[in-house]
């Protein structure tokens, strides 16, 4: 790799990295203000939250990858641009081709870091997460049920204790269950105490009363109970069965997953569509740069307007990943939407790269310029009359 090469792969990488903490680190801080309840309502330290979303970097990383790299392309060469180094160089003798090397280079280095996170970083992040926080609620009643406070459980699930009691009994527990959309439930009990054996972990409720409202009946049906045992279970896993779903799978899980696996005999499609995801996820940096250097990679002087160039850059990476996220949905029904999604990253690239090695530089039609001038100037006429009037 000579000085020139070395020059605009540091450019482009810095740039990269630049870039990619800049787009991640905004998106996080959206993502983590969504799970702020974790140091509410769960009464966790703001270490355990920065841990938990955390762990949901890597799967944006693997998104925003392609994207940074194309910004960190569209920068380098603009900066080249604006200093006329690459009219230099492309009179030094340095073809398009040969000015692209440099940024293959960065683009290889890219494209191992996704290949990496979409095998194993980005689900091993999102199956620790899953893990996580089921351990958070594990003893749901030590960090969520609070004395005087009420405390949600599930989304139509309420619990309110009153006091704590020596010996592990809580005084005064009321429950509101919607959880049936035919029927609540609410119960009101003395003391509670919780029990947990082979079948699970359940609140035991003494000296109480049940209220049931059905939907279809008018009046409640009202049962007073010397004990009464409501299942926690749901609420009391301790992690160690944690159901893994799709994303969570590591690359080889999605290759070869076991025939008596539940999940995947229920949607075999998605596990179709995720593999075909992460196989294509190195491929889509190598598209997108040599779709920006074929814009933006051709010899012109300051006094030609790049902006056409960019703004066609742009929406051309927009189309190709807007059409791979519609293949990919349809890869969960349509063993053929993976291959169009190929052949549309293949056909990208093929005609990039034709593009770069003929030398063709991509300018607007003289027809669209004409056109625009027009307009400016019946716009500048138009401002003008005012004025002078």
């Amino acid at each position: 790799m000579g000085s020139i090469d070395r020059y605009i792969f540091r450019t482009t990488l810095s740039s990269f990295v630049l870039v990619l903490v800049s787009l991640t680190g905004v998106i996080w801080i959206t993502q983590a203000l969504r799970d702020i309840d974790l140091m509410t309502s769960e009464r966790q330290t703001v270490v355990t939250f920065l841990g938990i979303t955390s762990l949901v970097i890597p799967a944006l990383v693997l998104i925003i990858s392609p994207i940074a790299l194309m910004i960190a392309i569209s920068h380098t060469l603009n900066k080249l641009a604006t200093d006329s180094e690459i009219i230099v160089m492309n009179a030094a003798g340095f073809s398009p081709f040969r000015l692209f090397r440099p940024f293959v280079y960065a683009t290889c280095v890219v494209s191992l870091l996704v290949t990496f996170i979409a095998a194993y970083l980005a689900p091993d992040g999102l199956r620790r997460l899953k893990q996580w926080s089921a351990e958070i609620t594990a003893d749901v009643l030590a960090n969520i049920l609070q004395p005087g406070h009420f405390a949600q459980l599930d989304q139509n699930l309420t619990i309110r204790i009153r006091e704590r009691l020596p010996g592990g009994q809580l005084s005064g527990v009321f429950i509101d269950d919607r959880r049936d959309p035919k029927e609540r439930v609410s119960i009101v009990a003395d003391r509670g105490t919780v029990m947990k054996n082979g079948d699970g972990s359940f609140l035991v409720l003494e000296d109480g009363n049940l209220q049931r409202f059905e939907i279809d009946k008018r009046d409640p049906a009202l049962v007073a109970f010397a004990r009464y045992a409501f299942d926690m279970s749901k609420f009391s896993n301790q992690g160690h069965d944690v159901a893994l779903g799709i994303r969570e799978r590591y690359l080889w899980e999605l290759l070869s997953p076991a025939e008596d696996d539940p999940v995947y005999s229920q949607i075999p499609g998605q596990f179709r569509a995720e593999l075909h995801d992460r196989f294509m996820a190195p491929l889509y940096p190598f598209a997108f740069a040599a779709l920006t250097f074929a814009f933006l990679g051709a010899p012109r002087t300051t006094r030609q307007s790049r902006n056409f160039s960019i703004g066609s850059s742009i929406l051309a990476v927009f189309a190709l990943r807007m059409a791979g996220f519609a293949c990919s949905v349809m890869a969960v029904k349509s063993p053929l939407a993976p291959v169009v999604q190929y052949l549309l990253l293949l056909i990208a690239i093929a005609a990039s790269l034709w593009i770069i090695v003929g030398g063709i530089v991509l300018e607007p039609p003289a027809a669209l310029i004409e056109a625009i001038d027009r307009s400016n100037a019946r716009l500048l006429r138009l401002f003008r009359r005012p004025a002078a009037a």
